[in-house]
């Protein structure tokens, strides 16, 4: 988690917080980015991967969020997967 929080301050328009309480239980807990404009969905996964490509991690990311494709809006909230991708 140390390194998605050291990745996650060094890339540009992300903003890495902890989940409230109010969120829903299966994302309770789990790192989420507040998208900011110029953000992809690539980009953010390419800041939690370690070693593998960053195709894992983007669909982690869409599963994750429910998302049906790729786009994402400024503004929105992403939550990420606990661990970085390996």
């Amino acid at each position: 988690m140390l390194t998605l929080l050291t990745l996650g301050a060094l890339w540009v328009g992300a903003r890495i917080d902890g989940a409230s309480a109010l969120e829903p239980r299966d994302r309770e807990g789990l790192p989420w980015v507040v998208v900011r404009g110029g953000d992809t969905l690539w980009g953010i996964a390419e800041a939690m991967t370690t070693e593998r490509d960053a195709a894992s991690a983007v669909r982690l990311i869409m599963d994750l969020n429910d998302l049906p494709d790729s786009v994402i809006r400024p503004g929105a909230r992403l939550y990420l997967p606990g661990d970085p991708v390996r």
